[in-house]
């Protein structure tokens, strides 16, 4: 089993990685995306925040933490900015991100907890 779970923590935490760092580099893309003020500003403190939570879910530190707080960005997003194209017939995105907030929060919930 703990060899399952540190297979599924990689496969899980790298992609989540990945994505922060398109955030960093791509973010005039995203910009029109975000239902915010500053949407360039969101656009990379989701970036760092993707990025912190991939590494600290490969490290182990904090994992448990990052990953419920993750689960809950990526709900936020689900509903704030693709619940509508998922609406509208689209809802490649909204399901990404509800279903990898549900890893999120099923990594939290499996994790060991630091020594």
């Amino acid at each position: 089993m703990n060899s399952i779970l540190a297979l599924g923590r990689y496969l899980f935490a790298i992609p989540i990685l990945i994505f922060g760092i398109f955030h960093l580099v791509a973010a005039g893309e995203m910009t029109e995306m975000v239902p915010l003020p500053g949407g360039v500003f969101w656009v990379y403190l989701t970036g760092v925040a993707l990025i912190l939570a991939g590494i600290s879910i490969i490290i182990k530190k904090h994992d448990r933490l990052a990953s419920f707080l993750l689960g809950i960005m990526l709900l936020v997003f689900a509903l704030s900015i693709h619940l509508q194209a998922a609406m509208d017939g689209d809802a490649m995105n909204f399901l990404k991100d509800v279903a990898l907030a549900g890893g999120a929060f099923a990594y939290g919930l499996l994790a060991t907890p630091e020594e």
